[in-house]
């Protein structure tokens, strides 16, 4: 393990950010991460109670929440889809927040329940029923369905027709359970219960989902010499209204106890935990006194209970089954070890086809087997979750002891020692985010061979598989690439496409945009393919135009053949060759194509750019041997010309009835059909390479008519994206990097050589919404929002209200083509 970046606060001298006690945090599957603080105010000696949410990939950019919580926040959890966050406070008060507008640094208070005075010890969303499984033994499978297989799991409360009802469950401490339903209408259906008949002092609980639909919660004391108790949950509707049932479960006493010589050792139970969500029959433990403690893992069992043979003699030729019992056996247990301050679970759902130690520690060098101790010593270590053998080791500049006795007594005078209070894994656990004891964030990369010397192709696999999950989970995969060197970018690539080609048609077609995305993040690593970045978006940005343009198509009958408009035009633009665009549009109902002309012009914008990268691509074919510019990779890729061919067709015909929807171009001759003349061009290059099994050169005739283009039409300057001002490029040297709450960092990129000019704006170069092809001027004065991952920038509110465009936005107005999240940007973005 090593550090990635460190983020602090910047000193003030009237009020100050001071961490929370107890300090929580929670890390959501979109790679958000929010934690508390206390805001202290000198002046008025008061405190005000901070979340603070932020995207990993910017974590200087963080939004900080005025909770409005009047006691400590002591929970936050964030939902399955990582867009909802759940507040609750010592005075049980339980908050949910959501995205402003669909942004990651803006967020509001949406709905929320209370059960007054009660602190809330433990909160959780109900489980919605999905759950997909990791096969580590298989991840040399060719096919996803293989490695990642869907688990059946009920979900903890279903509405008519078997859809997942979303609320949470909290446990107090007095020992009750609430239940909040979010109705359809947006209502909030609350119901709290006991967990048992005599109420009793809840200090530690936790929240875990069996795969029937019911709930397990499990809680202590606080004293280790007391049971750590459980309770089965059910929750149901009836009469519109929720209902609540406990029943009591097996309780356990911790090993330590019972032992002789640790009897009275370790007197408070510190931490209680699942090993998962959705694996209700694995707990950890762990016992503390002032400086030391001891951590448990437990697993719950059937057993056999025996029977006396006078009782088997009863009813003999009746073969009756052997009655089974549950009960909790100890799977492993730490010696003594320094005082855990705070413990970390993976979030991978890992499925081990033998939970046998023995086949855990043969696989102990994968990171999801591996849960997260940090000790008050500023050190964290990585244990096995199942044998709790040490994985990993990072000793913080706090906790590397010195050597002399004058070192030890300054050590002493200098106060309490910097150590995590929170931690949270990410989704892949290649990531480890902690909140110390002064408020500061620490980013720590996790390797994937968890210490272990592993080949290059071996660390690649792992990678490989992990990015293959966030791929068909939708999650997002900011922490695999903490661990990409510029070195394996191209053998991931070619190697994740492999893997996506073998999977079968319908897959494909789904994955097919994020894998265009993917490739773009693992290309901005790597100087050598940056410029293929370009071409990634350019495909991402093509695919959307091509759907939302045929989708506007519309049959002329109602008793049309299967086939849609959208599709008959691929079919017979795929089947007829020829050069000249005339001759194709004779063979399209053409009728087909009638829309509004109010419609056509709103979509001009979109068409500008269809024409103008059909020009640019064209020009730059006589180049190709060149070093690697944007657009280079589409002059081998058949089915991104045939797309364009597609919409050059649709674009002629549109321009029949609306001559003002053509893309406009300067041309030295105004008896030039410029339209037919790249339609020509085009489809010759097109035919060159649409066969990917056996593509040809260009003949020499096609090179030389693109070198005339120039000096017959003028070449636009494609407004590429960018490069991203995010920190993941910045952090492949290995090098430490520091960061500040709130202050943007001048960290440069790449070193640009002259070949990667298109990517440098000059100060006061006019800026362009990316996605709606619209010139904002060199200065905006209309808010814009940027994606945090690929940095396309584009307006918060559409200008335009036409239905044809209100369908083209509406393909992002939650997330960015690549699929990353929007934030907020200043009105001088640069």
């Amino acid at each position: 393990m090593d550090l990635a970046y460190i983020c602090e606060w910047e000193k003030r001298p009237k009020s100050n950010h001071c961490p929370s006690i107890p300090l929580v945090c929670a890390w959501s599957c979109r790679n958000l991460i929010a934690f508390t603080t206390d805001l202290k105010n000198e002046e008025e000696n008061d405190l005000t109670h901070m979340i603070h949410i932020l995207d990993t990939e910017h974590p200087w950019d963080v939004y900080s929440i005025n909770s409005g919580h009047i006691e400590i926040i002591t929970c936050l959890e964030w939902d399955q889809s990582g867009s909802r966050l759940l507040s609750a406070d010592a005075d049980g008060h339980i908050k949910c927040w959501g995205m402003k507008d669909h942004l990651a640094n803006s967020w509001e208070n949406t709905v929320g329940s209370m059960v007054e005075g009660e602190l809330v010890v433990a909160l959780t969303w109900l489980h919605n029923g999905v759950k997909l499984a990791l096969h580590v033994e298989k991840s040399g499978a060719s096919n996803f369905g293989e490695k990642f297989s869907r688990v059946k799991f009920s979900p903890s409360l279903t509405l008519f027709g078997g859809k997942p009802m979303e609320g949470w469950i909290a446990v107090t401490i007095s020992g009750l359970v609430t239940v909040s339903l979010l109705k359809p209408n947006g209502q909030v259906l609350t119901s709290t219960e006991s967990l048992c008949r005599l109420r009793c002092r809840v200090a530690l609980a936790d929240i875990a989902f069996t795969c029937g639909g019911n709930i397990v919660v499990a809680t202590s004391d606080g004293s280790s010499s007391s049971p750590v108790q459980f309770y089965k949950v059910c929750v149901s509707v009836v009469n519109e209204k929720c209902k609540i049932d406990t029943e009591i479960l097996p309780s356990l006493f911790m090993r330590c106890t019972t032992d002789p010589a640790r009897k009275d050792k370790y007197p408070a139970v510190t931490h209680l935990k699942f090993l998962a969500r959705d694996m209700s029959e694995q707990v950890l433990l762990c016992a503390s006194n002032q400086n030391s403690s001891i951590v448990e893992c437990w697993s719950l069992r059937k057993e056999g209970l025996p029977v006396n043979n006078i009782f088997q003699q009863i009813s003999p030729g009746v073969v009756d089954k052997q009655p089974m019992i549950l009960k909790w056996r100890i799977l492993s247990a730490t010696n003594d070890l320094d005082r855990v301050s705070a413990v970390a679970l993976p979030k991978l759902p890992i499925s081990l086809t033998n939970t046998d130690l023995k086949v855990a520690n043969d696989t102990k060098f994968y990171p999801g087997l591996g849960l997260a101790l940090a000790f008050h010593d500023g050190s964290v270590f990585i244990v096995h979750r199942l044998s709790l053998q040490t994985m990993a080791v990072f000793y913080g500049s706090s906790s590397q002891r010195p050597v002399d006795e004058q070192a030890i007594k300054r050590q002493r005078a200098a106060g309490p020692l910097v150590h995590f209070k929170a931690m949270q894994l990410s989704w892949t656990s290649l990531a480890l985010a902690g909140i110390d004891n002064h408020g500061k964030l620490s980013m720590l990369r996790i390797s994937p061979s968890m210490g272990h010397a592993l080949d290059m192709n071996m660390s690649l696999r792992h990678l490989l598989f992990l990015q293959e999950y966030c791929m068909v989970t939708g999650y997002d995969w900011w922490d695999i690439l903490l661990h990409v060197q510029p070195n394996m970018v191209q053998n991931l690539v070619e190697k994740l496409h492999e893997e996506y080609m073998r999977q079968n048609a319908a897959l494909q077609q789904v994955l097919s945009t994020r894998i265009i995305a993917m490739k773009a993040a693992l290309c901005k690593l790597s100087s050598s393919t940056v410029a293929r970045v370009c071409d990634y978006h350019a495909k991402l940005f093509l695919i959307a135009i091509s759907c939302t343009l045929k989708s506007l198509l519309r049959p002329h009958f109602l008793n049309t053949p299967d086939k849609s408009p959208g599709d008959r035009l691929t079919e017979i633009c795929s089947k007829i060759t020829d050069i000249d665009i005339d001759k194709v549009m004779i063979n399209l109902k053409t009728e087909e194509f009638v829309l509004e002309m109010t419609t056509l012009q709103s979509l001009q914008q979109l068409i500008q750019w269809v024409g103008d990268f059909v020009l640019y691509l064209l020009a730059s074919l006589p180049n190709q041997g060149s070093p690697v510019r944007p657009g280079h990779s589409f002059l081998r890729d058949g089915a991104s010309l045939g797309m364009l061919r597609e919409l050059m067709v649709v674009i002629r015909i549109w321009g029949l009835l609306k001559p003002s929807c053509l893309p406009i171009y300067t041309a030295t001759s105004d008896t030039q059909d410029s339209m037919s003349l790249l339609f020509r061009l085009l489809t010759k290059l097109w035919l060159c390479c649409r066969d990917e099994t056996h593509p040809s050169e260009p003949d020499d005739t096609l090179i030389d008519e693109c070198c005339l283009l120039p000096s017959q039409l003028l070449i636009p300057n494609i407004d590429w994206l960018p490069i991203n001002d995010g920190i993941i490029s910045k952090l492949q040297n290995k090098q430490l990097v520091r960061l500040q709450f709130g202050k943007a960092p001048g960290l440069v990129g790449h070193t640009i050589s002259s070949q990667f000019d298109v990517f440098v704006r000059a100060p006061g170069q006019p800026k362009i919404d990316h996605l709606r092809r619209l010139h904002l001027g060199a200065y905006p004065t209309e808010e814009c929002k940027s994606c945090t991952r690929c940095g396309c920038a584009t307006m918060l509110k559409s200008p335009n209200k036409t239905t044809a465009v209100k369908q083209w936005e509406q393909r992002w107005i939650k997330n960015c083509l690549c699929g990353g999240l929007w934030r907020r940007m200043p009105l001088s973005y640069s």
